[in-house]
């Protein structure tokens, strides 16, 4: 095993929703890694490097939060709302002041109702307290406003101005399309989803008048219920895809390059996670590198396969298929540590052999 010894490892995986933070699985992959091949200093090979695609857990993987304010809640109630500033860089999550958790769940929320004017407040705080440069990570949102109820919260748009605003956003839904995509996992009846892509719908005729930026056929403006769009019009925000801006803040692509193996997971594999998340673009990074790579999931969509989307040599441990699906749900973290243990006791092997 002590060939094994310098292999430089880069662990960077998304959260296991539900049952464990992407901090919290980096730091289980290491300390398996560490156990598989014998040595404790195994650990100082395995940088840790927690990732997020642009929704919940972009705050975290970004240095967490140290700051917190008082602002308007999804459905106007006052809550406190954590975010980060360093330097002049400030990381808001929308989920933090406008998310589905925070208005109790699709079955508590109040579709036509919810609002971001909290997440509009973080931004204008952060922009008070000095930063240049805000990333509004969008995903989880309880709101199909647009946007509107942020812009509003900010407004006068003016001191804003300077500001470079980059939205990391999930998905790539169209403005006008958010209502029917994402309505129904808000609380939204067909009634109700209807009455919010006729509000869409005339947010885009508002925002050509006033601020001259067609949201309609922009990629990823729907992200958030339409709030990335509504930041694209008011402030002139980047919209780009979540795991990018997340990868290039954190230097993954430079870990990557140096590293001898890639691993990376998140709780459900499905043909989803290949479009615009973590192990699709940690994946991708690996390919371009030339880097094997390793993927633990808890679970995964029938039929799918990581072959069929890795072009380096790959490798899937799915926890529910290797140690039974109650201790994948119930002992998520102690899972993973036995992947990893596994996984560097194979490449051990494959050294000393």
């Amino acid at each position: 095993m002590s060939g094994n010894r310098g292999l430089r490892v880069v662990a960077c995986p998304d959260k296991f929703r539900g049952t464990a933070s992407a901090d919290e699985v980096a730091a289980a992959i290491a300390a398996g890694w560490a156990s598989g091949v014998g040595a404790d200093r195994a650990t100082a090979d395995v940088a840790c490097l927690s990732m997020a695609d642009g929704g919940e857990g972009t705050l975290d993987a970004l240095g967490g939060p140290n700051r917190t304010s008082l602002v308007i809640g999804p459905l106007r109630e006052r809550i406190e709302a954590q975010w980060r500033l360093s330097g002049d860089l400030a990381i808001v999550e929308m989920a933090r002041a406008s998310g589905l958790t925070l208005a109790g769940g699709a079955a508590r929320n109040d579709p036509l109702a919810a609002t971001t004017a909290g997440t509009g407040e973080l931004i204008a705080e952060a922009v008070a307290s000095g930063a240049r440069r805000v990333i509004v990570g969008v995903g989880g949102s309880a709101t199909t406003d647009g946007g509107l109820g942020a812009l509003d919260a900010m407004a006068p748009l003016a001191r804003l101005a300077g500001v470079s605003v980059q939205v990391a956003c999930d998905v790539r839904t169209r403005f006008c399309d958010a209502a029917r995509i994402f309505g129904p996992q808000k609380g939204a009846t067909p009634p109700q989803i209807k009455l919010l892509t006729r509000r869409l719908d005339r947010l885009v005729d508002l925002y050509r008048e006033r601020y001259d930026v067609d949201v309609s056929e922009m990629p990823r403006a729907g992200a958030a219920g339409g709030l990335a769009g509504g930041l694209a019009a008011g402030l002139r925000a980047e919209l780009a895809e979540g795991f990018d801006v997340v990868a290039s803040e954190v230097g993954l692509g430079e870990a990557i390059a140096t590293a001898d193996l890639v691993i990376t997971g998140e709780g459900r594999l499905d043909a989803g996670s290949f479009d615009g998340k973590v192990v699709g673009g940690v994946a991708r990074l690996a390919a371009e590198a030339g880097v094997p790579l390793a993927v633990i999931v808890g679970a995964r969509e029938p039929g799918i396969e990581l072959a069929e989307h890795a072009s380096v040599d790959a490798q899937l441990v799915v926890l529910s298929e290797r140690y039974g699906m109650e201790r994948s749900t119930s002992d998520t973290l102690g899972a993973v540590r036995d992947a990893a243990a596994e996984l560097a006791a194979d490449r051990a092997r494959e050294v000393g052999g």
